[in-house]
This record gives C-alpha cells, sequence and structure tokens, in this order.
C-alpha cells in the first residue's frame, strides 16, 4: 500500500495512458489501481477538495469519483439529514455506498453511520479511507440492497435510509425512470419503512419531479431541487411513512460560504398563482437560476416577488425596485436592461452594431440562439447580453443588458 500510494504521487501530473503502455517498468506496483487513484483524485480536486488533499486514500474505480457528490451538495445533504432525523442522536444507512463520500459526510452528524455497498472493492478501500479520514461511526456491509439482504444491512432499523440508485441500465446507458434504476426503490419502498420512518432518495435532475412523487406515493413530503455553479445537480426527495398530505417543493441554489437560497412551495400554490402583467415594467431583467426553473414555480415567481413575467412560455422577469432586485441576485441572474425595441430587421442591426461582443439568448421567438447571434453579428464577451424575448403584450423584443454582480 504505501508503494502504491507514493507512486500515485509521485506520478499524479503523469499521461495515464503512458504509463499503462510502460507497466512492465513497475512490476511491483498495480497499474490499473494506480491509474484509477490517478484519475480519480483529479475527479476530485475542487470538487470534494479534503478527499484530493490527503495522500493516503485510495480509489479503485474511476466512476465513482465521477459520480460522487461535490463538497456543497454533500454538506446540503448532511444538513438535510440533520432536520430530518431531529434533535438528538441518529442513525443513517446508506444503501447505496459507492466511493463513501455521502456517508463521510453524515458521519460528521450522525451518530451511526451503516455504509453498504455491493463491490467488494469498493467496501475494501471505503474501509481504509474512513479510518485515513478518522471516521469512527461508520459501519462497513458489503451486500446488494435488496428485499433478501436489508434486515442484514439495517439490522435493528435506522432513523433514515440514503439511497442513490444507479442511473444506468444494460450497456452503460442511462435511464431516468425510477424502476430502471438500481436498486429499484418501487419495489423496496414499502419493506424499507419497516425498519425506517424516513427514506431520502437521490434522483437525476432530468426527472420528472411530478412523475417521480406520483410513482412514489402520498408518503412524499418533500423533493429538494438543488443547484450550484449554474447547474442544477439533483433531486433529494424525502419519504415519510407517516406523512399523507401534499408534498412540498424545496429550490436550493447553493453559493458556498454564502450559504444558499430557498425557495418553498406546494404544487397547489403554482397551480392558483397568478403571474403579473405580461411586460417589460422596470430597469431589471430577471433570469431563474438551474435549480429555479426545475423546481417551475413560474408564476408563483411572479406573485410572490411582485415580479412581472414577460409571457406564459417565456420565463424571464422584469422589475422596478432595485430592493426586489438584490434579493433576487440569490436566485439566479439579474440584468440591468440599457434599451429594448420591437424585435425586426431595424433593431437587430442597430443593437448589434452598438454591441459588437455580447453574450446572445434567445427565447420563445422564432429564431434560437445561434441565428440571432448571427444576425445581430456579435462574438461572445464584454458583460453585456443581448435577448431576443417574447412578450405576451409587447410581443418580440431585443433587450440589450448588463449583468448585475
Amino acid at each position: 500500500m504505501e508503494k502504491l500510494l507514493q507512486f500515485v504521487a509521485d506520478h499524479q501530473g503523469d499521461d495515464v495512458s503512458r504509463l499503462i503502455l510502460d507497466r512492465n517498468k513497475y512490476p511491483d506496483i498495480d497499474i490499473d489501481l494506480a491509474v484509477n487513484c490517478i484519475e480519480s483524485r483529479r475527479k476530485l480536486k475542487g470538487k470534494v477538495q479534503q478527499w484530493h488533499d490527503n495522500p493516503s486514500l485510495i480509489f479503485p474505480l474511476k466512476l465513482s469519483a465521477e459520480q460522487c457528490s461535490s463538497s456543497a451538495t454533500g454538506a446540503y445533504k448532511k444538513k438535510l439529514a440533520e432536520e430530518i432525523a431531529g434533535n438528538g442522536k441518529w442513525t443513517i444507512a446508506d444503501l447505496t455506498g459507492g466511493l463513501g463520500v455521502y456517508s463521510w459526510f453524515f458521519s460528521q452528524s450522525a451518530e451511526k453511520v451503516i455504509y453498504n455497498e455491493m463491490q467488494e472493492a469498493l467496501c475494501k478501500a471505503a474501509e481504509h479511507n474512513f479510518q485515513s479520514l478518522g471516521c469512527q461511526n461508520i459501519i462497513i456491509k458489503n451486500h446488494i440492497a435488496d428485499a433478501a439482504t436489508l434486515k442484514e444491512i439495517v439490522g435493528d432499523g435506522a432513523d433514515i435510509v440514503y439511497l442513490d440508485p444507479a442511473r444506468r441500465g444494460e450497456g452503460g446507458k442511462k435511464v431516468f425512470l425510477i424502476e430502471d434504476c438500481t436498486p429499484d426503490v418501487l419495489t423496496l419502498k414499502d419493506l424499507i419503512f419497516k425498519y425506517s420512518r424516513h427514506i431520502l432518495i437521490k434522483l437525476s435532475p432530468m426527472a420528472d419531479i411530478t412523475m417521480v412523487c406520483s410513482r412514489l406515493g402520498s408518503s412524499c413530503r418533500q423533493v429538494h431541487v438543488v443547484g450550484t455553479a449554474g447547474e442544477c445537480k439533483e433531486l433529494l426527495v424525502w419519504m415519510d411513512r407517516e406523512w399523507n398530505d401534499e408534498y412540498s417543493i424545496v429550490a436550493a441554489e447553493l453559493h458556498g460560504e454564502l450559504g444558499q437560497a430557498d425557495f418553498t412551495f406546494k404544487p397547489s400554490e403554482e397551480k392558483s398563482a397568478r403571474m403579473k402583467d405580461m411586460s417589460i415594467n422596470g430597469p431589471y431583467l430577471f433570469e431563474p437560476g438551474k435549480a429555479l426553473m426545475k423546481a417551475a414555480p413560474y408564476n408563483l415567481i411572479s406573485t410572490r416577488w411582485n415580479i412581472n413575467k414577460l409571457g406564459h412560455s417565456t420565463h424571464y422577469y422584469t422589475t422596478g425596485c432595485a430592493k426586489t432586485a438584490e434579493l433576487l441576485k440569490r436566485y439566479g441572474k439579474v440584468f440591468g436592461i440599457l434599451e429594448y425595441h420591437p424585435l425586426d430587421k431595424r433593431s437587430i442591426k442597430a443593437v448589434g452594431g452598438r454591441y459588437s461582443k455580447a453574450e446572445v439568448t434567445a427565447r420563445n421567438i422564432p429564431m434560437d440562439t445561434d441565428t440571432l447571434r448571427k444576425k445581430l453579428g456579435v462574438t461572445s464577451g464584454d458583460d453585456a447580453h443581448i435577448f431576443g424575448l417574447k412578450s405576451d403584450l409587447q410581443g418580440n423584443l431585443l433587450i440589450a443588458a448588463k449583468r448585475i454582480l
């Protein structure tokens, strides 16, 4: 092990393809394992920095490092688990342990973590890594998570059972339906509820929220849509055995040390909400972040923050209130409108001439972004942004704006 770890440290910047070709030069080293460690460590840089910086850790499968959570989303899961478990000591069983990053985050608050993984190589690596990280409250189990093994994994029970079902089917093809993932939560959930009141499931950000909650049933209590670094990263579904009411959706935009911005609502609230106006009513243009867009409280955004929505299918908003614009920065992007005109050949030529370097976005108009960019004749750069957007009251508009940081 010491030789392997030293080899990984010495060759961290090397071409791994060359190391594989030259494997005969290193007869005392498991080159395949060393390469997986090198590539995994690269994947973890800036993602889970504490793991990247620890030279004692080993990583037998590169894919596990690619799929593991970032520090931001890992910390979010830990916080959510704390809220679910409530005050006092609590236990969580991670049925799909993988690399062990989630279990490591949970172990920072839980009294006990049960880490289960069906691949023996990952279990052995996790045991070594948890010891290197100083984790004393994680129990390692090596089972396929199914109905036959659940009792062996969970034992007398846990406050929370966590699952991150594998979203790849035959031939490595990505899947999105719950029943196509492994393990199949639809099959297991009733049995899991015999051992735990709470189930927390991580799903693809591509999953349809309404469909997921419909399939999982009335025990769905909350769906957390987690976004960070300009992307929607994942869905977290909290199921509560004792819950039998409407679920709520939490759109969480994570901002590192600056905390997070949550927008919480129930689907019935969005259904009854009526958006304000459909025209530009001030100098600030709001583009919701990826978590908000996935959660889809499109009309509720307008009514809750008292801002105008441009159109039923145009999810951009305007306001004349500087205080509101400051608030909105935490939930997406805010732009200061420099000018706007009806979208036609004359305005395209004029605006393109005034802003030779600009980002371009087209939404809900009869051309896509690339076509609008070509017609404007602009190149990417500067801090200007030109939008082609449809207002249900004002028609198709060309808006020149500047990002407010």
